[in-house]
């Protein structure tokens, strides 16, 4: 009988350890497909065995770590040798396990780890390049609690500007190439520069020490102070530069530089912390202006969130290479130069803009981002619609003479609803995994309409309350991370349940799009309705594709001919219509200053109003108002919802129009109808009515005077880029004319409208102008001019020399890598050499791709800009071609969708509008 119960007991621990088993195994293969995880413990139910482990490859189902290990601290040290191009490194990662672990993985990518060591013993290790794994197999399964990881690893710094790299740049003086070592890891390059659990969740403290060369003026920067440094000792000419233990941060915003930059004297902020700019040699005074931004912006930051900027010091720096605008590395924030020198009399008013903007948003993000982290990617827009938002606040206060809320419309909502009306569109929270699918959501949904629905929810809330509930869910979730729900949850304490937040804005951040309400007027009584909006009104969808069905909570506003007051109201999702009473309004214009992210139509009796309000009492709208209504007229025109005629009929205004906004949301629309039908006749016809508005204004804004505004200084730029455009003889010969006396005699244009004196100066150019400007490119050392000279010179008609700048542009001393791509897309704008751009892509695409990699988003952009002009079916059979061999796309996979979307609706929009355009310019043009 023992035996019997022997056998019985063998039999079923045996059954339970199979079921246990196999259990473990399909948890892994389903986890890939659960929300935001793919995650298993390591505590199997199973005798540990090695063997076993490394044949079942347990890490193998998700890109996504284990939630059961946390980083609590690493020790960095990293040498780079800039002559050589390498470095190599070590790091000691003290390690939280919740739960006993049968194996450790963490990121690694192109590095090449020499040993690892576990609780100081060597143990089994190798890569899984499939997910960007290193994993570490003990021989016996780890007890929960703390543990100490240990490797050492070597790489290179070269051919890439993503994760540890070499930069260079040449002395002005000396005529001497410097070298330099920096980073940039967000979203997912850390793990370039060392291995390391490279997910924005797994917070940690950094210790970090960077070595050197001891002359030459090198210094070492990172996140903190310097704490100590130490002659490296037998090794001679090296430093080793110890830093202060960083707060508990995001791998992400990890930042490493070796350099033998210039600083200007640190300013101190209101908090009492010291703010420091950084540049190459002859280029640090340059950095002034930023600075300045920089004080202000942080001043107002810390006073507006209620919040101590956390870390003992903040640095702001140039790089000569830099893959993106800038990098929010807390306390060591790296820009390209183009976005944050300034020098008046060479930069333009656009470069102070651009250079303000940027510097308010990185800083911003000191706050949204750094403190404040969000969870995973999919909540992106925690950070970066936040920071393209407070960066206008905080401009407002730096520069309340911008008139940034109106600003605010270009640079940003309208910006945005141009991709977000295609059917390609995505929803701002979104779910991602792959490498390539969070680089791809660094967009314009994430950034400009994460901007517009805060923008909008404020608007909603009032600014106490939304400023409260902000500063809350900041101070709640600080040195931690942070969901979508989490903001929605302290906003609505802070509101004391007036308005559901979370029920209105899932709406706005959980389906693609944006509503267009319809209004309807029978005597007083205005009735709305609201649909999707969408450039292809005819476009197939599925409603129950959207959790709202596209529907949305719209907070309504408006004002009157008789009650200039802001009326609000609610439109629900649930509701089919609303009415509203307006007794005795001639004229009703809704959305007010455009706060709400839709846009609306009114009936044709409405637009008329309108359109002769605009034409005979400018001033009784806001610029913001007066540019809503251009925007919404021609983007309901684009998708046949109201008739070009009427939406061309609100541009007569704009010879009365002395508002920069207002200006460049027309000036935009009917240079987009030109680019349309550039090859058609009825090209020549817009280029005549445009010429027409130009010859409407009065200002001669040729003439130079410093008494200009900003505001003045942005609407002369745009209008005599309009000028150019339009072919306005006197404004063409006015042009060469500057663009020669530039060439022959060395005088250049005024900044702010020097870039369209070069730009249409080279298109009117002969080849040996053309190599003039070319020399000249290749010999300037100021980044933004150096900028302005390469945009111009793709401007070429002749399409042999574009041709050879195709080629040019491929070598690394001519072109930085950093600015290829924007030259092919620049030379894919002009319409000569958007054929030739298109075909050297497709014969080049591997070229490309080795170069730059599926992940690259920029590369991922490329595709959708060069094609967005084509509008016959031989390119879309082309395009569709192309994308069947290159099958896979990596972050263009999004980009791909809205071209093949946008050429499809350039066709139709050819077929319904080329006539009714054509006979409207002819009885209007003269």
């Amino acid at each position: 009988m023992n035996l019997l119960v022997k056998l019985v007991t063998v039999f079923v621990l045996t059954a339970i350890l199979i079921i246990a088993i196999v259990i473990h195994f399909k948890m892994e293969d389903s986890l890939e497909d659960e929300k935001f995880t793919g995650i298993v413990p390591g505590n199997l139910l199973i005798p540990y065995s090695l063997d076993s482990i490394i044949a079942a490859k347990p890490w193998k189902s998700t890109h996504r770590l284990s939630p059961y290990i946390h980083p609590k601290q690493y020790f960095i040290k990293l040498h780079p040798n800039l002559e050589q191009g390498t470095f190599v490194g070590s790091v000691d990662i003290t390690l939280v396990l919740d739960t006993p672990q049968s194996y450790i993985k963490l990121h690694s990518k192109g590095l090449n780890i020499k040993e690892s060591k576990l609780n100081s013993s060597i143990v089994t290790a190798f890569s899984y390049p499939e997910h960007e794994f290193w994993v570490v197999v003990p021989n016996s399964e780890l007890n929960a609690g703390e543990h100490k990881l240990q490797l050492k690893f070597e790489g290179s710094l070269l051919n890439k500007i993503i994760g540890f790299y070499r930069s260079s740049y040449t002395d002005i003086k000396s005529n001497e190439k410097h070298f330099i070592a920096t980073s940039k890891f967000e979203p997912t390059y850390a793990r370039l520069a060392f291995p390391c659990f490279d997910e924005p969740q797994l917070k940690s403290k950094f210790k970090i020490s960077l070595v050197r060369p001891s002359g030459n003026n090198y210094i070492a920067l990172s996140n903190m102070n310097q704490e100590s440094e130490e002659l490296n000792i037998p090794s001679k000419g090296l430093t080793t530069v110890h830093f202060e233990n960083t707060v508990p941060m995001s791998t992400y915003l990890a930042c490493f530089i070796v350099c033998d930059f210039q600083s200007l004297e640190p300013l101190k902020s209101d908090q009492g912390f010291l703010l420091t700019v950084y540049a190459r040699r002859g280029q640090s005074e340059n950095m002034k202006y930023a600075q300045f931004v920089g004080l202000k912006s942080i001043n107002f930051y810390v006073n507006y969130f209620g919040i101590q900027y956390p870390l003992p010091k903040l640095d702001l720096i140039a790089i000569p290479d830099f893959v993106s605008g800038a990098m929010e590395h807390w306390g060591l924030v790296t820009f390209r130069e183009t976005r944050v020198l300034y020098k008046e009399g060479i930069s333009s008013i656009n470069d102070k803009e651009s250079v303000a903007l940027t510097v308010a948003h990185e800083l911003a993000h000191m706050w949204f981002g750094n403190l404040a982290t969000m969870k995973w990617w999919n909540d992106l827009w925690l950070n970066e619609g936040f920071a393209s938002y407070m960066q206008f606040k905080a401009l407002n206060v730096v520069h309340p003479e911008w008139d940034i809320d109106t600003l605010f419309l270009i640079k940003s909502l309208q910006l945005v609803q141009k991709i977000d009306k295609q059917l390609s569109s995505h929803a701002i929270v979104e779910n991602v995994s792959h490498p390539d699918q969070i680089t791809e959501i660094f967009d314009s949904i994430s950034y400009n309409k994460g901007s517009s629905i805060i923008r909008m929810l404020e608007g909603m809330l009032g600014e106490e309350i939304f400023k409260s509930g902000v500063s809350t869910y900041l101070k709640r979730f600080e040195f931690s991370n942070a969901e979508t729900d989490d903001l929605w949850a302290e906003l609505q304490k802070a509101t004391q349940n007036t308005i559901n937040v979370k029920k209105v804005m899932d709406t706005w951040t959980c389906q693609a799009g944006f509503p267009v309400v319809t209004l309807t007027r029978n005597g007083s009584e205005l009735t709305m309705k609201q649909q999707r909006f969408l450039a292809n009104p005819n476009a197939e969808y599925l409603s129950e594709s959207s959790p709202y069905n596209y529907k949305w909570e719209i907070p309504i506003t408006y004002i009157t001919s008789n009650n200039k007051t802001v009326n609000k109201l609610w439109f629900s999702k649930d509701q089919n219509k609303i009415t509203v009473d307006i007794p005795n309004a001639e004229w009703i214009k809704l959305n007010y200053r455009q706060t709400g992210y839709y846009i609306v139509n009114y009936s044709e009796s409405d637009w008329s109003l309108l359109s002769s309000l605009l034409k005979n009492d400018i001033d009784a709208l806001s610029a913001a108002d007066r540019s809503n209504l251009i925007h919404d007229a021609f983007n309901l025109a684009e998708a046949n919802l109201l008739s070009y005629s009427t939406a061309l009929n609100m541009t007569k205004y704009l010879v009365s129009e002395y508002h920069y906004v207002p200006w460049y949301v027309t000036s935009s629309k009917l240079i987009e109808l030109r680019n349309k039908l550039y090859h058609r006749e009825v090209r020549y016809n817009i280029e005549k009515y445009m010429q027409k508005l130009m010859g409407s204004i009065n200002e001669d804004f040729w003439i130079e005077s410093i008494e200009r505004n900003f505001l003045q200084r942005r609407l002369r730029s745009i209008i005599l880029k309009f000028g150019c455009i339009s072919d306005l003889a006197s404004v063409r010969t006015k042009v060469y004319e500057l663009f020669k006396t530039f060439l022959d005699n060395k005088i250049k244009p005024n900044s702010d409208i020097r870039s369209s004196v070069y730009y249409y100066g080279i298109l009117n150019s002969n080849v040996s102008e053309w190599e003039k400007v070319w020399n000249l490119y290749l010999n300037e050392q100021e980044p933004q001019e150096k900028v302005l000279l390469i945009k111009a010179l793709t401007a070429s008609k002749d399409p042999q020399i574009l041709t050879r700048l195709l080629e040019y542009s491929k070598n690394e001393s001519y072109v930085r890598s950093q600015d290829y791509i924007s030259v092919l897309m620049y030379i894919g704008n002009n319409h000569i050499g958007s054929s030739l751009v298109w075909d050297f892509v497709r014969n080049e695409w591997q070229y490309l791709v080795d170069r730059f990699s599926l992940n690259d988003r920029t590369l991922g952009k490329l595709i959708p800009i060069i094609c967005s002009s084509f509008n016959t079916q031989e390119r879309l059979k082309e395009m569709e071609e192309f994308f069947s061999k290159y099958s896979e796309a990596g972050a263009g996979k999004a980009g791909r969708k809205t071209a093949l979307e946008t050429v499809s609706n350039n066709i139709k929009w050819l077929e319904l509008h080329e006539t009714l355009i054509n006979n409207w310019l002819i009885a209007n043009s003269n």
